[in-house]
């Protein structure tokens, strides 16, 4: 189904067309016309528009001390937004493949100028391999006009974003439209290279989030990771009470 709304935007380089939709209420990143990879709402521009990203957030319950956060996968820059208006004190590399995408994310998406944010511009396995930086928390949510990335599928990457994580760092994944051996890889993977240390949810939109602990899952008591999904529902303006609650009940400590 054609996404609907005007198209403001149509660029492309050698990995295929970017473009951008506006309609009366939000504006949209795609790179196909038909599935999208960002929304912006016009009202709200440093919110997170779509269910899956704001479930994405889940994993800074667990996160104590919160400094530097790393997005692997630009697009039109929702997360990253949300994350610096949030977090004034915070910095954010965001680590995007298309040169192009991190323009239109400027261009169109209101991506701010910042000394807190970093664009890498490199091949998502590459940048992990050469990282010597530490992250408190990595969202991985990689994927183009075909699905998943591969990438997200290899037991290398994996490793480099564990090994890229802060003593107490979380690696958060976001799976959706994957093929059930796709799936299966994923899980024996993250098995391995995370030691079983993994928590996972459901999104209505039919995403999968995945929190992969470096160490052990924090023990964190059920009042305790209610009031810092309180804490975080009021700073970041996302429903993070339903995910404590959710992820408190999985716990249940």
């Amino acid at each position: 189904m054609d996404i609907k709304g005007t198209c403001i935007s149509s660029t492309a380089d050698e990995h295929g067309p970017v473009y951008v939709y506006q309609t009366r209420t939000s504006r949209i990143l795609s790179f196909d016309g038909k599935i999208y990879q960002s929304c912006m709402k016009l009202n709200d521009v440093n919110g997170l528009a779509l269910g899956y990203t704001q479930a994405m957030m889940a994993g800074l319950l667990f996160i104590p001390t919160l400094k530097t956060a790393t997005v692997m996968g630009l697009g039109a820059g929702s997360m990253v937004k949300n994350l610096l208006s949030s977090f004034p004190e915070l910095n954010v590399h965001a680590i995007e493949y298309r040169e192009a995408v991190a323009k239109t994310a400027k261009e169109y998406f209101y991506l701010p100028n910042t000394s807190r944010l970093f664009i890498h511009i490199d091949d998502a396995m590459n940048h992990m391999k050469n990282c010597n930086m530490k992250s408190d928390i990595i969202f991985s949510d990689l994927y183009n006009s075909e699905g998943m990335e591969p990438k997200q599928v290899q037991s290398t990457y994996l490793r480099n974003c564990k090994k890229s994580l802060n003593k107490q760092g979380v690696l958060v994944l976001n799976i959706w439209h994957t093929t059930p051996k796709l799936r299966e890889e994923l899980d024996e993977l993250l098995a391995l290279e995370f030691e079983n240390q993994l928590l996972s949810f459901e999104v209505e939109s039919g995403n999968t989030i995945i929190l992969a602990f470096k160490n052990d899952i924090p023990l964190i008591k059920k009042e305790e990771l209610l009031t810092k999904g309180n804490w975080l529902q009021e700073k970041m303006n996302i429903p993070m009470e339903r995910y404590a609650k959710l992820l408190s009940d999985t716990l249940a400590l």
